[in-house]
């Protein structure tokens, strides 16, 4: 029996290796564990610096009783210090495994204790638990998997020893892959962070600042949440919408930052800086820049055709075009600007209103109206500071030395 165990972690080692979504990657992990050790329930924690973050967890019984709304309901992500009070801050302390027959049985002088308030709670009865620290190659703890009560004929009993050591060698598989999973995320984060960054280059010189791509970022992905498109389209649109206007790099600041109106021959080099931006993102495979192309070439088309730079109508308009169109204005109408004040609430939304069919896709102005209060939630979490506005022109007395 144990022979076909090991088998099976040779496996799901494939799989593992093969999933570079963290989300998906640790509840493939539980699950899977949950499988081996015969667990009704489990979950996993990893460490950040001092803290144990839980990431996720499983219950097979309260998955029954309670239905998965409740459970999403009650399952969410907290932190807690890393302390051997508590069983796994035991186990990613000492990186030593607790196997636990029975938690009512823990000696009252032990270093750690079971807290029974979920339990409480819940109307859940915990038994026996298995508790693994994660360690990578370097023998460093990144994490916790604990597992409850191990089944048979539907009651708890202590966890098997022989299927122990499998989960303690599928642990170290485990910990390889969420390692690999992070060090990708974080490679990716920098290249997205790189992306907004530059970004701010552009705005600057059209006197925007870094929060105003931040907050249409974050109105696209509302939108096209809203929109039911999947996880990755989302994220695509979050990453690729600060570029929107990369192009005014390009534009000379003669005509970006002239105060008043500009002539027909002004505007019409401004209405370039749409193909500028899509010349400086062409021919590229990645995925990123090649939606960032599309957005910065069609944010200043219109829904009725009256658009630049090729007078596209409606849904000849790409979606994400259309959204960025939307977002990017809200923001500029609504936010303080160097130059004005910004506009009244109840002027902006006159003005998304009107623009329904004209200016903007109507389906996408009738969505964006009907969440405006996470739309305030990302204008208060992410508005600008006083101190962003100048901060490139005031560099008389800057301490150098902060910037090492």
């Amino acid at each position: 029996m144990l022979e076909k165990e090991f088998q099976e972690i040779l496996d799901v080692g494939i799989s593992l290796s093969s999933e570079h979504d963290l989300e998906k990657l640790l509840n493939l992990i539980l699950s899977k564990a949950q499988q081996l050790s015969k667990a009704d329930g489990g979950s996993i924690y990893l460490i950040n610096k001092d803290k144990m973050v839980f990431k996720t967890s499983r219950n097979n019984t309260l998955l029954r009783k309670l239905g998965p709304e409740k459970i999403k309901e009650i399952v969410k992500t907290f932190e807690m210090p890393v302390t051997k009070q508590s069983l796994a801050g035991y186990a990613a302390v000492t990186g030593k495994p607790l196997v636990i027959p029975d938690v009512r049985q823990i000696p009252k002088d032990a270093d750690f204790h079971y807290d029974p308030s979920f339990d409480n709670k819940y109307g859940y009865s915990t038994v026996s638990i298995l508790v693994v620290p994660l360690m990578n190659k370097e023998n460093k703890v990144i994490g916790v998997l604990q597992l409850i009560n191990s089944l048979k004929d539907d009651k708890p009993v202590a966890f098997d020893p022989a299927v122990n050591k499998i989960i303690f060698s599928f642990s170290s598989q485990a910990a390889v892959a969420i390692e690999n999973t992070q060090l990708t995320d974080q490679l990716k984060e920098a290249h997205y962070e790189t992306i907004f960054r530059l970004s701010g280059a552009a705005e600057y010189r059209d006197k925007e600042t870094a929060n105003h791509i931040m907050r249409v970022s974050h109105f696209a992905r509302l939108l096209a949440e809203k929109l039911g498109h999947d996880r990755e389209f989302c994220e695509m649109i979050f990453w690729s919408s600060p570029m929107h206007d990369i192009g005014k790099l390009g534009i000379p600041d003669s005509i970006l930052q002239k105060p008043g109106p500009l002539t027909p021959e002004e505007r019409s080099i401004m209405e370039r800086h749409t193909i500028i931006g899509a010349l400086v993102m062409k021919d590229s495979e990645v995925k990123i820049i090649s939606q960032s192309r599309i957005v910065a070439l069609t944010h200043h088309e219109k829904y009725d055709g009256t658009g630049y730079p090729q007078k596209l109508k409606g849904t000849e308009i790409p979606l994400e075009g259309r959204i960025i169109a939307l977002a990017d204005v809200f923001d500029a109408i609504s936010s303080k600007r160097v130059y004005r004040e910004p506009m009244p609430e109840e002027k902006v939304l006159a003005i998304i209103r009107e623009g329904a069919g004209k200016h903007f896709d109507p389906e996408l102005v009738e969505i964006f109206l009907s969440c405006l209060a996470e739309v305030n939630e990302i204008k208060v979490k992410y508005a600008d500071l006083e101190e962003q506005a100048d901060k490139f022109r005031k560099l008389e007395g800057l301490d150098l030395k902060a910037l090492l």
